[in-house]
């Protein structure tokens, strides 16, 4: 008898624990809803109020500075928003996406879910309430700023320009662009040699891309009568042109390698003798050429993983709501960690479009996986990350995006370009394996879609040919998915 009164009160207080439970963590998961609707209200006027910036010219330095604090927090409260859904989902228990044997980083389906939860709840209530706070302080101080611009001038833009504006949104850059825009504008005092401004960056983090985004504003177009744009190989080039270059110049140089300082000198000496008001920008990956400017250098660095997961998942997702696809929301943030992680800000763009193109669940989780299998590959045969060794030279081994071994080289001085060779684009190859031609073809992993539209291609070698002699292929046959 005292048996069964313990087992029955055993279970009655086992269930009673389960409901107190129960109810703490449904009412600890409303508490957290109602903060992330808080935080989406805060961060819908902040947005808003940094889109009216960028359409807008912004002379005040201090202004500046408050709308790149004002970019930051955005993106900090896009991701504290997003990481609650993600998490949302896992406690779901999503089938296809919540599994272990399927994604590396989701978590089992059956687990025991009390501590893990509470702990999890709080971490995120915890993320909640820093972004709550520092969103609620940037909105309170956001009032001058938004009289301020009010009287700033707005821009004028065409259809095509709008494009690169969402464009321009997405990758921020929103104080470098003012930055750059006040510097161009901005009239030299009479007599004063011209100014030159350094945009100082590692690679593919978007120098180019300012400038050209920048060079495209109506006012900067009527500002100058001509762009010339040089290399640091032909700097002096310009020496032959002296007599058929009129009114005032832009002049942007870009330097690959470091340059003689007599060289700049002669360069310096002939822009002296241009047209008052006529400016130079220098585009260099080194902090060295910063040497050669008049003010105060723009140095553009990699974009934060909050900045870059936002990029990636507006670009990825396009005119579809995430809301509708909650299943693809946590791939593309790993694969977001993933690309940022190698710092690929230069082919985000074929990525995107590809996962844009086919919003199926199979089909991202086979991309992904396709994408870290090719970055531990190249890994283990040259030792060091993806970016580093093509910032040298070496091939891509890109076998895992192909049915057959791939393996790109990049074009240089020892491998002239073939310009006769058929093309095939990286997003081709990623949406159909099957397009490679048969024997060599170069391969456009990037295309500007801006002028003077550079692209990146490598020279893809006949892979029969490109395999070395008794060197066994996999034996496994590759299966197509079919989505």
């Amino acid at each position: 008898m005292d048996v069964a009164i313990s087992a029955v009160a055993s279970e009655f207080v086992s269930r009673f624990i389960s409901f107190l439970v129960n109810k703490y963590s449904y009412s600890s998961h409303v508490r957290l809803e109602e903060k992330v609707e808080r935080l989406q209200n805060l961060l819908m006027r902040v947005h808003m109020v940094v889109e009216e910036a960028d359409g807008r010219y912004i002379m005040n330095s201090r202004m500046v500075m408050q709308l790149q604090l004002l970019s930051e927090a955005m993106y900090q409260g896009y991701h504290v928003v997003d990481t609650f859904r993600y998490q949302s989902l896992e406690d779901k228990g999503s089938n296809e996406v919540c599994n272990s044997s399927v994604l590396p980083f989701a978590i089992p389906l059956k687990r025991t879910r009390t501590i893990a939860c509470t702990r999890k709840d709080k971490v995120v209530n915890l993320e909640l309430d820093g972004a709550l706070e520092s969103m609620q302080n940037v909105v309170d101080n956001m009032m001058e700023f938004v009289v301020l611009l009010g009287g700033c001038d707005r821009m004028v833009r065409r259809p095509y320009d709008s494009y690169l504006y969402y464009e321009n949104i997405m990758f921020g850059r929103h104080a470098e662009r003012q930055t750059l825009l006040n510097f161009l504008l901005q009239q030299n005092p009479p007599g004063d040699e011209p100014a030159v401004l350094p945009i100082i960056g590692g690679r593919t983090v978007g120098k180019k891309t300012l400038v050209a985004h920048v060079c495209r504003d109506e006012r900067v177009r009527s500002r100058f009568s001509s762009v010339l744009h040089l290399s640091g190989e032909n700097l002096l080039k310009i020496l032959e042109h002296e007599s058929t270059i009129l009114g005032e110049m832009l002049v942007v140089v870009e330097f690959a390698t470091n340059v003689d300082d007599n060289d700049w000198r002669t360069f310096h000496s002939f822009v002296k003798r241009l047209a008052t008001g006529s400016k130079v920008i220098i585009i260099s990956k080194l902090q060295r050429s910063a040497r050669f400017g008049s003010v105060k250098p723009i140095f553009l660095n990699n974009l934060s993983y909050k900045e870059f997961s936002y990029l990636f998942k507006t670009l990825a997702f396009g005119s579809a709501n995430p809301k509708e696809h909650p299943r693809l929301v946590p791939i593309a943030q790993e694969y977001a960690k993933v690309l940022h992680m190698e710092e690929s800000l230069l082919i985000v763009n074929t990525f995107a479009n590809v996962l844009r193109n086919n919003l199926n669940v199979r089909f991202w989780l086979c991309l992904f996986n396709k994408s870290r299998r090719m970055i531990e590959r190249n890994l283990s045969i040259y030792g060091v990350d993806l970016k580093i060794h093509m910032e040298q030279g070496y091939p891509l081994h890109l076998t895992d995006y192909a049915l057959n071994p791939l393996r790109a080289i990049p074009y240089s001085s020892t491998v002239p370009r073939k310009k006769e060779l058929p093309k095939v684009t990286l997003g081709e190859l990623l949406q159909d394996p099957s397009v490679r031609p048969k024997g060599e073809f170069n391969l456009v992993t990037w295309e500007s879609m801006i002028p003077p539209y550079n692209s990146s291609s490598y020279f893809v070698p006949d892979w029969v040919q490109d395999t070395p002699e008794g060197t066994p292929l996999s034996g496994k046959k590759r299966r197509g998915l079919h989505v």
